[in-house]
């Protein structure tokens, strides 16, 4: 007879604090103001692969920081709060949002995560 196992406690963690940025359309974006030594190391790191190009690189590390950074993004009044969901939209998104999303994010991390910068 199989043996059951225990679930696995979820480790509760502190709640970190964030920024919140509206565009001019009234679309809000959550950053976290901290990130884990882990997260910082694994968004430093060189991603080092010769199918890569440069843009290859700089896109990964984009969305790299983008994942790690976004707590929630409400778009005309619909919050997303789901990794894969916000991961999505972002790439879905044209180019002025994405370039809104990429300034945003670099001025947050050059004020709260400056390592990072």
């Amino acid at each position: 007879m199989a043996k059951k196992r225990k679930p696995k406690k979820r480790v509760s963690r502190e709640k970190t604090s964030t920024s919140s940025y509206t565009d001019a359309e009234g679309n809000t974006l959550v950053l976290r103001d901290s990130l884990s030594d882990g997260s910082i190391a694994k968004v430093s790191e060189q991603i080092e692969n010769q199918a890569y190009s440069v843009d290859d690189i700089w896109q990964r590390r984009t969305e790299l920081v983008f994942e790690r950074l976004v707590v929630s993004w409400e778009i005309a009044g619909l919050p997303l709060e789901d990794q894969k969901m916000l991961l999505g939209r972002y790439r879905m998104a044209d180019p002025d949002t994405r370039r809104w999303v990429r300034e945003t994010i670099d001025q947050h991390v050059r004020r709260y995560i400056p390592e990072l910068a």
